[in-house]
C-alpha cells in the first residue's frame, strides 16, 4: 500500500494471478512469480479442513492435555483452552481483517509488509517460514513414534523409525506435488474420523452425566485457569514413587495456546479458494473458535468421565491412557483403542502434510518475488498449479532433518530419543517460538495499516482495540514460553541444539531483516515489491 496515503502502482504481475504493489512510486518492478497457483481449487470447507489439519486435533488432545494437567493448572485445563480461544479469537479480529483487503500465499510476510514495511515484512516472513519448514520435521518425528508403537502393537513387529518417516516424507511430497484439492480431499477424511471419535467420546461422558464424580463446573472456570496444579495433583498422585511436583499454570496456558497452531494458515491458501475475501475470515473464524469450543468440551469431558483423581492419575503416568481407557470403557471395547491408535498416527500424517503445504507456499510466495528465484521457488506447475518446486526443497530440508535427527543426537535411532524427544520435540519448540513471535507482530501490523497509514477505513474497535489486547495477550504467551522453556524441552533440554533454539529464531529474524535493507540500496526494484504480490481479485486502491 502507497506510504503517506498516495495512490500505489500496479507492478507488473504474473499472468492471470497476482499483481504486485509497490510502498512508493517508483518504475515498474520485476516482483512478479514464475507461474500462478491455481485459483479456485478450494472453497470454504477445503480451506477448513486444511488449516484444522495443522491444529490436529487428536494429537493436540493426546498429547497437550495430559501435561497441561499434570504440569500446568490441573483438572482446570480445559479452562486454560477457554482461556486461549479468548485470547485467539481477539487476535483473529484484527488478523481477518487484513486478510479481507490482502490476499496473498504469504500471509504474515504479505500482511506484515504492508502494515509495518518491507523490512519488517521480509523478517517475519523467513521466521514463518521457517516456523514451518521445522513443523513439518517436527510432525514426521511423531509420526514415526505413533506409528512405530501401533506397529509393534498390533503386528509385533520392530521397525526402525527411519522406515516410517521416509514412507510419510515420500508420499506427502506426491500430494505436495500435485493439485492442492487432492490434499484437501485426504485431510478432510482424517480430519472428519478424528472429531467423530473424539465428539463421540465426550458426548458419551456428557450423556451418561460424567463419571464417578459427576461433572464438575471448576473445569471450565477461567479464572482457574491460572490456578497452579498442587504438588500431588490435590490427589496424591505419585510418578514413580514420589509424590507429583507442584505444576505451573504458565504451562497450562502455554500448552493450551499450543494446540492452535497452523491455524492462521487460512490465509495462505487465499489464492487458491474460490473467494478469499470471504472464506479466508471465515475460515479463520471458525477454525478458532471452533476449535477451542471443541478442545474445551473434550478436554473437560475426559476428565469428568475419568473422575478428577483418576484423571491426574492417568495424565502423570498413563497419558494415552487417559483417552483410550475411557474410549473402551464408554464406545465398545479394544477395537475402538485400534481406532484411536489408527487415527493418532494418520492425525499426525495430516498434520505433517499440512504444514508441508503452508511451507511450500510460504517459500513460493518469497521466491516469486526475488528476480533469480522466480524459475525456482517461484515458480509453479503447469498443469497442477502447485509450488512444485517449492514442495520439493521443503521435502528435501525435512529428509536432512530427519536424517540430522537420526545420526548427530545421543540415542538417535531410538525411536523414544531420536523421532519423540528431539526431533518432535525441539523442532516443535523452536516453530512455536518463531510463530508466536510473528504473530505478535502481525498485530502491531494490523494496527498501523488501518490507523497509522489508513490504507483502508478501519473500525477502532476490530482494527485497533481488539488486535492490540490479542497482541499483547500473544506476547503474555511468548512470555509464557520463554520463563518455561527447561520445561518445554523436557528430556531435550540438555541438547545443544535446545540451547541454540532462540538464537537460531534471532539470527533467522535479524539476518531476514537485514537481508531486506540490502535490497533497499542494492536493488530498490526488488525491494519495492516484498510482499506486494497480492490477488488480482483483491487488489488494494486508495
Amino acid at each position: 500500500m502507497a506510504t503517506d496515503n498516495l495512490p500505489a502502482p500496479v507492478l507488473s504481475g504474473p499472468p492471470g494471478g497476482a499483481t504486485a504493489v509497490a510502498d512508493a512510486p517508483s518504475e515498474a518492478a520485476p516482483g512478479s512469480s514464475g507461474g500462478k497457483l491455481k485459483a479456485g481449487s478450494l472453497g470454504l470447507v477445503g480451506v477448513l479442513f486444511m488449516a484444522v489439519a495443522n491444529a490436529a486435533p487428536i494429537t493436540a488432545m493426546t498429547g497437550n492435555v495430559p501435561i497441561a494437567m499434570a504440569y500446568g493448572n490441573g483438572i482446570a485445563a480445559p479452562a486454560g483452552f477457554l482461556v486461549a480461544t479468548i485470547v485467539l479469537t481477539l487476535f483473529s479480529v484484527g488478523f481477518v481483517a487484513m486478510a479481507r483487503h490482502i490476499t496473498t500465499a504469504g500471509a504474515f510476510y504479505g500482511f506484515i509488509s504492508h502494515g509495518l514495511g518491507q523490512v519488517w515484512g521480509m523478517a517475519s516472513g523467513v521466521l514463518a517460514t521457517v516456523a514451518y519448514v521445522v513443523f513439518e520435521g517436527s510432525l514426521v518425528g511423531i509420526f514415526s513414534y505413533f506409528a512405530s508403537d501401533a506397529l509393534g502393537q498390533w503386528f509385533g513387529w520392530e521397525v526402525n523409525w527411519l522406515v516410517p518417516a521416509a514412507v510419510c516424507i515420500a508420499v506427502i511430497g506426491v500430494f505436495g506435488y500435485f493439485d492442492i484439492s487432492f490434499a484437501a480431499v485426504v485431510l478432510g477424511v482424517f480430519l472428519v474420523a478424528e472429531v467423530v471419535l473424539l465428539a463421540a467420546l465426550a458426548i458419551s461422558v456428557l450423556a451418561s452425566g460424567g463419571g464417578p464424580d459427576g461433572i464438575d463446573l471448576s473445569s471450565v472456570n477461567p479464572v482457574q485457569a491460572f490456578v497452579s496444579t498442587p504438588a500431588g495433583g490435590g490427589f496424591g498422585v505419585q510418578v514413580d514413587g514420589e509424590a507429583l511436583a507442584a505444576g505451573s499454570a504458565a504451562i497450562g496456558l502455554f500448552f493450551a495456546f499450543w494446540s492452535w497452531v497452523g491455524f492462521e494458515t487460512t490465509a495462505v491458501y487465499g489464492e487458491e479458494s474460490r473467494n478469499p475475501k470471504k472464506i479466508v475470515p471465515r475460515a479463520t473464524l471458525m477454525a478458532v473458535v471452533g476449535l477451542g469450543l471443541f478442545y474445551t468440551f473434550v478436554s473437560w469431558m475426559v476428565i469428568a468421565g475419568n473422575g478428577p483423581d483418576v484423571a491426574m492419575d492417568k495424565a502423570a503416568n498413563d497419558s494415552i491412557g487417559l483417552f483410550t481407557d475411557l474410549a473402551a470403557a464408554n464406545l465398545g471395547g479394544q477395537w475402538v483403542v485400534n481406532v484411536y491408535l489408527f487415527l493418532i498416527v494418520a492425525g499426525s500424517f495430516a498434520c505433517a502434510l499440512a504444514f508441508h503445504n503452508a511451507a511450500a507456499r510460504y517459500m513460493y510466495a518469497i521466491g516469486r518475488e526475488i528476480p533469480a528465484m522466480h524459475r525456482s521457488l517461484g515458480a509453479t506447475h503447469a498443469t497442477h498449479g502447485s509450488p512444485h518446486v517449492a514442495s520439493l526443497v521443503q521435502t528435501a530440508i525435512t529428509v536432512l532433518l530427519t536424517l540430522g535427527f537420526y545420526f548427530l543426537t545421543v540415542g538417535g535411532d531410538d525411536v523414544a530419543q531420536g523421532a519423540y524427544v528431539y526431533m518432535y520435540g525441539l523442532l516443535a519448540l523452536m516453530g512455536t517460538m518463531a510463530i508466536l513471535i510473528v504473530q505478535s507482530i502481525c498485530s502491531a501490523a494490523v494496527i498501523v495499516y488501518f490507523h497509522v497509514k489508513k490504507a483502508q477505513p478501519g473500525n477502532l474497535l476490530t482494527t485497533g482495540v481488539i488486535p492490540a489486547l490479542g497482541g499483547l495477550g500473544m506476547l503474555y504467551v511468548v512470555y509464557l514460553l520463554f520463563s518455561n522453556l527447561s520445561f518445554a524441552g523436557g528430556l531435550a533440554s540438555v541438547s545443544p541444539f535446545f540451547h541454540a533454539i532462540p538464537w537460531i529464531v534471532l539470527a533467522v529474524f535479524v539476518l531476514a531483516g537485514a537481508g531486506a535493507l540490502w535490497l533497499r540500496s542494492a536493488r530498490p526494484d526488488t525491494y519495492a515489491a516484498i510482499g506486494r504480490t497480492v490477488l488480482e481479485e483483491t487488489h488494494e486502491r486508495v
